[in-house]
């Protein structure tokens, strides 16, 4: 449907797929493939079209990211516009490719796949990071995530965050757990094995060093506790 729906939209602005460097495609293998060999090169697309040909969980996934993101967004042109023009669903599917090759034990691809990904996106995400479906990135620009990073689902994160270590951290469990639901505003750091909880969100510019319990809001320099959480963009009616 997918698919479809792309090729319906390029069919009505022929001058978009010119613009996108993007051909001929049969299929949502097919066709990331070829986005990603016009955004990196044409080895990354390569890689791109083999993982998500070869490993149908994270198609899943992607879906899944790209209907929240075109859901959460409010862009018009729906899910075939999310999945051609948004960096931030582009570099979760860059990671996600990156972190089947990690799984797999091939974590130089990993990383290779990593660096090109990042010089494209300007994001920088461990392949070993973990990041659950329907994932809202939204812009994209400059997220960094390492390598003990887990992100559940249906996270909403803005542009220049970073879910990082501290110098007092430096261990195996070093990097923020950020569980369902939780948003995260743009330019906040939260550093440490920290847990974010469920439906939490943390305040842009924040800096977070403890654990923020779900359902709370935490603004500020130094995060505090503010109150109940006060956004969510989890689909009530489908309960998730």
């Amino acid at each position: 449907m997918l698919v479809d729906d792309v090729k319906a939209l390029l069919a009505r602005d022929p001058q978009t797929s010119e613009l996108l460097g993007l051909g001929s495609f049969n299929d949502f293998p097919d066709l990331v493939g070829t986005l990603f060999g016009t955004m990196c090169n044409a080895a990354v697309g390569r890689v791109v079209a083999h993982t998500y040909r070869e490993t149908p969980e994270i198609v899943a996934d992607t879906e899944r990211d790209i209907a929240e993101t075109a859901r959460r967004n409010f862009e018009p042109g729906g899910p075939a516009s999310v999945l051609l023009f948004s960096r931030g669903v582009q570099a979760t599917m860059g990671h996600r490719v990156a972190h089947a090759a990690w799984q797999n034990g091939d974590t130089t691809l990993a990383m290779a796949v990593k660096a090109a990904c990042g010089r494209a996106f300007a994001t920088d995400i461990h392949p070993a990071a973990q990041i659950g479906a329907g994932f809202w990135l939204d812009h994209g620009l400059c997220f960094v995530a390492g390598e003990t990073t887990v992100i559940g689902k249906d996270v909403s994160i803005w542009h220049n965050v970073t879910l990082g270590s501290t110098f007092n951290n430096s261990g195996a469990d070093r990097h923020p757990k950020v569980e369902d639901g939780a948003i995260i505003g743009a330019g906040a750091l939260v550093l440490g094995s920290v847990t974010i909880g469920a439906g939490a969100n943390i305040g842009a510019g924040a800096i977070v060093l403890e654990d923020v319990p779900a359902g709370r809001v935490v603004v500020g320099t130094k995060a505090r506790d503010v109150g109940p959480a006060r956004v969510s963009f989890l689909d009530k009616e489908q309960g998730t």
